[in-house]
């Protein structure tokens, strides 16, 4: 059952409830002070009668049972409208009687205590509802009972017709409750029609679907939470598709790179097992199946140092960045120099926490991608500048620069620029993923820009701390 007739029928039963206990209690009530107003008048009736007696017959009217009822007769003529029975009696005998339907049931009533009132209600064999009052005085001789009934039945023919009236009231009301709430509750829920929509989106796959926000209100709230998780969920399997991708590229890397290397180790072991080549051609097949080999175990360190780096948390120590850096420049310098690149630092002084093997293989992996990106020929310069948590070091060169479209990728491993000359060069691709291991081990970052007068800059942040 959809939520919305839920709370149609729960305004329906408040309505039923509350409204049907007002309505009767309403009806019961007017209908009670009516016969209170009744009783009344008829008591205010019946004292008339015994003042009447009392002052036509006498200071002891009693004792004449004649003059009682003609007396009683006169009363009667005079307001037949006000009585639907009149009779007045002694223990032994009747007075005066008044024959009507209601006479019958004065008959059956049990006589009052001399000097009390008694009421009764009634129905005659024809469904005539009477209120009946019994009265008695005692006189010197005997006790006189008297007994009055009073037609009532417009009180209830009355209550009657409140009821029917009541009830198709009740009825209009409950039908335009019935409309009413549920165009309030389908309103009220149409947030929840959008959550319920925007959540069977998200859970075949659209994940950029979301809830639309109607109000500021509790729901409106929860709408704008799912948003919030939608939007983070999106970002996680974005992320996920992410990792998936540089996982599917690293894995089709690794073979790329494994397939070159055992394809010619294979080959030239084919050739020895043959015996058909000369000792010139041994030899040369020989140092073919060492470079190669070479070539493998280079991979293989480099990869164990990039898992290592992923699962470790080395300790750091106080070191001088600018040290550091100037005797790395101290030994590539006269090096450099051969191939015609100049190298030159400008480093601010200071001491921060550092682990300085893996600076200075940070160092190395920055400045051989330096140095690859020139072009016969250049300068590479470094910079370190103190932050109050540590250093800022810059590596930069005036070579070919970064491509645009490549820069997003520079620290996935395997990732190279130019994959022809990376190869020829005998890199894999790893240097710049070991150096974001190296930063993330110092909670720093790296990033990387092209610079505006040509080549590029990277800027390694290292936040190990300060002594």
């Amino acid at each position: 059952m959809k939520f919305r007739i839920k709370m149609t029928l729960c305004m329906l039963a408040l309505l039923s409830v509350l409204f049907g206990a007002g309505g009767s209690l309403l009806i019961a009530e007017s209908f009670q002070d009516t016969l209170e107003r009744e009783k009344d008048a008829a008591f205010a009736s019946c004292r008339m009668v015994w003042t009447a007696l009392q002052i036509v017959n006498g200071l002891d009217p009693y004792l004449d049972g004649d003059a009682l009822a003609r007396t009683m007769a006169q009363l009667y003529e005079q307001d037949r409208s006000g009585w639907a029975a009149l009779r007045l009696r002694t223990d032994s005998s009747v007075l005066y009687n008044v024959e009507t339907n209601a006479s019958r049931l004065l008959q059956t009533a049990e006589p009052p205590i001399p000097g009390s009132c008694l009421f009764h209600i009634a129905q005659d064999l024809d469904g005539a509802h009477y209120l009946l009052l019994h009265s008695a005085v005692e006189t010197s001789g005997d006790v006189l009972y008297l007994q009055t009934a009073h037609d009532i039945s417009g009180l209830y023919t009355m209550r009657q017709g409140q009821q029917q009236t009541y009830l198709r009231i009740f009825c209009v009301l409950t039908l335009l409750c019935a409309a009413l709430s549920y165009t309030v509750s389908k309103a009220l829920t149409r947030p929840l029609a959008g959550l319920s929509q925007a959540s069977r989106a998200i859970a075949s796959g659209s994940f950029s679907s979301r809830a639309p926000v109607w109000s500021e209100d509790e729901i409106g709230a929860v709408s704008e939470d799912f948003n919030a998780m939608a939007a983070q969920m999106e970002e996680t399997i974005s992320q996920l598709h992410q990792a998936v991708e540089r996982q599917e590229r690293f894995v089709g890397s690794f073979a790329h790179e494994m397939k070159t290397p055992m394809t010619s180790l294979i080959g030239y072991a084919e050739l020895l097992r043959s015996g058909t080549l000369t000792a010139e051609e041994q030899t040369e097949a020989t140092g073919y199946i060492y470079s190669e080999g070479k070539r493998l175990e280079n991979l293989s360190r480099k990869l164990l140092e990039l898992l290592v780096l992923k699962q470790g948390d080395l300790p750091l120590a106080e070191v001088s960045p600018a040290d550091l850096i100037g005797d790395l420049v101290e030994r590539l310098r006269p090096l450099f120099a051969k191939i015609g690149v100049a190298v030159t630092s400008d480093c601010q002084k200071g001491v921060c926490y550092l682990e300085p093997d893996l600076t200075w293989s940070l160092l190395l992996n920055l400045t051989d991608n330096a140095q690859k990106a020139l072009l016969g020929g250049g300068h590479i310069w470094y910079r370190c500048d103190m932050l109050p948590d540590g250093c800022r070091i810059q590596v930069m060169d005036d070579g070919r620069g970064i491509p645009p479209e490549a820069l997003d990728h520079l620290t996935e491993a395997f990732y190279r620029v130019d994959k022809a000359r990376s190869r020829k060069q005998g890199g894999f691709g790893l240097g710049l993923a070991l150096c974001q291991e190296i930063a993330a081990l110092h909670n720093g970052s790296i990033s990387f820009q092209n610079r505006a007068s040509g080549g590029a800059c990277v800027t390694v942040e290292l936040r190990g701390g300060r002594p």
